[in-house]
């Protein structure tokens, strides 16, 4: 699983990433967070906002923070796919 934080290192970002590092120690995955504060590579994702969070490729929010069970339900919704494959 892939799990990236777009932003330029604001406090917004960093709370980002601590909630998506919260969420994937309570799930018990080992997946490590990406943290992209690269403009150019952030405009591939084409969000007009930040802090962003990308799981698996697909950009699950951007421009606000989302809760930690919020960001639990998409990686366990990511996790389910996996498994299946």
């Amino acid at each position: 699983m892939e799990v990236k934080v777009l932003g330029m290192g604001c406090a917004r970002c960093r709370d980002l990433e601590q909630r998506a590092r919260k969420a994937l120690a309570e799930m018990g995955l080992a997946t490590e967070v990406e943290k992209v504060d690269d403009i150019q590579i952030i405009m591939t994702y084409r969000v007009m906002a930040t802090p962003a969070l990308v799981i698996n490729g697909t950009v699950k929010s951007a421009g606000r923070i989302p809760s930690v069970e919020e960001i639990k339900r998409w990686l366990g919704e990511n996790g389910r796919s996996e498994r299946l494959l």
